[in-house]
């Protein structure tokens, strides 16, 4: 059935970025003239044709022909003529040069004996001997052909275009390459080019390499343009030291402008051959992307099949609903260790099914919502059961926020959650029922803001019930406890400014918030999704401590910060912000979670942050919680940055959390030497004295291709074995990039780097 409203295309795939494909020989993905080195001829001119190649139509049969030269012979009898000295012919935007050219009236043709040239908008053909007809079309011998869309050429024994624009050459070669620059040619028995349609098909194709053939394919299509084309993509080829080698010839399928379909088989030496595919579609009102890969009977893994499959859907239905799906599933614990290349593979503990349906307007906000996780980190001895997360079937949520009065000045609402909580994986590993169940949170506010020039006071107050409904309690524990308890705050701070001569702005900005909440008794409150997060900035001015509703810290404190910023005052572009802040108790706070230590202390750790950013190429990030009473940092995050340049990024990162957390990461990716660019990375554990990730290689860029390669090491976090992995890609400037994804790995593991310059 037809969509009731025409649905936007989608955008290619990004592995069509770095991946031309085998179905996008000509003009699929050429590089911007950022991209290149300086040496390399400017394609800012090509891009221009681009556009206005766009509106090219072919020109009807009857538009006239008109013919110009410095001297004419005409036949009276037969209307033949004889052109000579700049002969130029025309119909439409076509047109045909010459020195001489004989008119033949009966055909309506211009024959030519010697050089000629022929153009449109979208190519450029200089030959020989060659004719051009308004009802035959045209012919050339030994034609050199340039794609004016692209910054690409070519040679052809000869070339015949159709009267509807379709272009049959024979003995074909093409490069993106200059001219006197022959590093890598196409090469084709056929090919044919319709510039109508935009489309091509060459039969009989090799791509050479510095003279050495690299890939031979029998039949191939393409587009003339960026549109998506049908097709296989180019080979990926890679390596590692427990996979093996890995091939992959992916398919893509243009299903429609708005729907396409990737089949990516993959085979490992070592595993046997993954199945994998990536279906998209896109209409007005919804966005989907289906993701799997199964790979039966994998030789390294018992025989057992391994497969993930993950479902991304977003749908935005009629009166402000929205309807959003995030599954994902994997066959096994190990499956990201095995198959993830980027850092962040190797790392994954849980995957998420999540489905929810939203509301949202002005002043409401609902929310229904079933939520499971899948554990990755298993089997048992790598995982505690007690830490497995519950799965929320349903989730039911209603928030509600007014105002009323002179600026709205007096604020109200209410925030409510009603939660199943269900755990089978923690009974299905320890066979002891564990405690589950229904719990209903609902809290009203009202206060006041009082907001102008350099200041603001806002004082609060609501009130939280929690009531629970438990299955599988300790004998002689309540099954349906409950806590009701007022809440009151205070916040308040001042905004200090000072312009400078040099347009700067520098703020101070202080800040206090008073808190009190009554003492209630917890402890025989199960724990479903609460826990103590890192103490930052942020959290010193919550109105509890904890994240989740299980618990709801007692408080009769003041929370201080201060923080300052220098701003550009035209712009409003922040350079530097740095922040001071602590907590000060009136009360030690009685209420913990299991196995926390309670507070002692009539104060909480200092926090400080500072960020510096964006001057003279240099960004900053420094954040630190200090324990005062010990005279220690329980933790510190460190994270320095040198980006002139979109390919040019030095990080230095260091991390600690005491007791779980003390690693240093350097990374970089910097020009070394005319066309040659490194690479590294490396992220050590210092308290274990060992790599856990590393990484090394180099690109070497010349005009009209790239090579990279990079060796990569790195730790299972699960079994602790260290596995080895090779990426090795070339890059043919607009035809393809054959081998790893190199660059996609480089994007993820190197802070800041980006592939290409960002377009102007």
């Amino acid at each position: 059935m037809p969509h009731p409203r025409p649905s936007p295309p989608l955008c290619p795939p990004s592995r069509l970025r770095p991946l031309c494909s085998l179905c996008a020989v000509i003009a699929l993905q050429a590089a911007r003239a950022e991209d290149l080195p300086p040496r390399c001829p400017d394609m800012a001119a090509a891009d221009m044709r681009l556009a206005s190649a766009s509106g090219f139509t072919r020109p009807a049969a009857d538009t006239p022909v008109e013919a110009s030269s410095d001297v004419g012979v005409f036949s009276l009898g037969n209307g033949n003529a004889s052109l000579h000295g700049n002969v130029v012919v025309r119909q439409g935007e076509r047109e045909v040069r010459a020195q001489n050219a004989d008119y033949d009236a009966a055909t309506r043709s211009f024959s030519v004996k010697g050089a000629i040239e022929y153009q449109d908008p979208l190519v450029h053909l200089s030959g020989t001997d060659g004719q051009y007809s308004a009802t035959g079309g045209a012919s050339f011998k030994s034609a050199q052909f340039e794609l004016r869309q692209r910054a690409a050429r070519g040679f052809a024994q000869s070339v015949d275009i159709t009267p509807s624009g379709i272009l049959h050459l024979q003995g074909v070669t093409f490069t993106t390459c200059p001219a006197s620059d022959q590093s890598w040619q196409l090469k084709a028995d056929t090919l044919t080019l319709d510039t109508t349609e935009r489309i091509g098909n060459g039969r009989d194709t090799s791509v050479d390499f510095q003279g050495v053939p690299i890939l031979y394919l029998p039949w191939l299509s393409f587009p003339l343009g960026n549109e998506r084309k049908s097709g296989f993509l180019f080979p990926s080829i890679g390596n590692s030291t427990r996979s093996g080698v890995q091939l992959s010839i992916p398919y893509y399928w243009n299903i429609a402008p708005n729907a396409d379909l990737t089949l990516d088989p993959l085979y490992y030496s070592r595993r046997g051959i993954d199945l994998g595919g990536d279906a998209r579609y896109l209409t007005e009102n919804q966005t989907g992307e289906l993701e799997w890969h199964y790979l039966p009977g994998d030789h390294l893994a018992g025989g057992n099949d391994r497969s993930l499959v993950s479902l991304k859907q977003v749908t935005q239905l009629p009166d402000d609903f929205r309807l959003r799906i995030n599954a994902e599933n994997v066959s096994d614990s190990h499956y990201f260790e095995d198959f993830a290349q980027g850092p962040e593979g190797t790392s994954t503990a849980f995957v998420e099914r999540l489905a929810e349906l939203t509301y949202r307007d002005e002043h409401w906000n609902f929310a229904a919502q079933v939520q499971q996780y899948q554990t990755i980190d298993l089997p048992l001895e790598f995982t505690d059961p007690s830490d497995l997360p519950y799965a929320r079937l349903p989730r039911l949520t209603a928030s509600g926020s007014f105002g009323f009065g002179p600026s709205q000045v007096l604020h109200y609402g209410f925030d409510s959650e009603l939660v199943d909580f269900t755990r089978a994986d923690h009974e299905a590993l320890t066979g002891v029922p564990n405690v589950t169940g229904w719990r209903l949170d609902v809290s009203p506010n009202i206060g006041l803001a009082f907001d102008g020039p350099g200041y603001f006071a806002r004082p609060a107050v609501a009130w939280r019930f929690t009531q629970y409904a438990l299955e599988n309690v300790a004998p002689g524990s309540e099954r349906s406890p409950s806590r009701t308890l007022p809440i009151a705050s205070f916040d308040t701070g001042l905004l200090f400014e000072r312009n400078s001569s040099a347009g700067r702005t520098l703020t101070l900005e202080p800040r206090l918030l008073y808190l009190y909440v009554p003492y209630r008794n917890q402890d025989e409150l199960p724990v479903f999704d609460t826990a103590l997060p890192d103490l930052n900035l942020v959290e010193l001015f919550r109105t509890n401590r904890y994240v989740g509703a299980d618990r709801v810290s007692d408080a009769n404190q003041l929370s201080a910060g201060v923080t300052s910023r220098l701003v550009d005052s035209s712009t409003g572009q922040q350079f530097l912000a740095a922040t001071l802040g602590q907590t000060y108790y009136f009360d030690s706070p009685r209420v913990t979670l299991p196995e926390e230590t309670p507070i002692s202390t009539p104060h909480s750790d200092l926090v400080a942050e500072l960020a510096l950013t964006a001057y003279k190429h240099w960004n900053v990030d420094v954040g630190l919680q200090w324990d005062p009473n010990a005279g220690r940092s329980d933790r510190t995050f460190v994270q320095l940055q040198f980006k002139p340049a979109a390919q040019s990024v030095i990080n230095l990162a260091y991390r600690f959390q005491r007791n779980s957390l003390d690693q240093a990461e350097v990374s970089g990716a910097w020009p070394v030497a005319r066309d040659w660019n490194a690479y590294t990375r490396l992220v050590y554990d210092l308290s274990e004295h060992k790599s856990l990730d590393s990484f090394a290689g180099f690109e070497y860029g010349a005009c009209c291709w790239k090579v990279r390669f990079l060796a990569r090491r790195f730790l299972r976090t699960a079994t602790g074995q260290q596995d080895t992995g090779i990426f090795l890609q070339l890059e043919l400037t607009g035809l393809a990039s054959v081998g790893s994804q190199a660059d996609t790995f480089l994007g993820t593991a190197i802070r800041g780097y980006s592939r290409s310059v960002p377009t102007r």
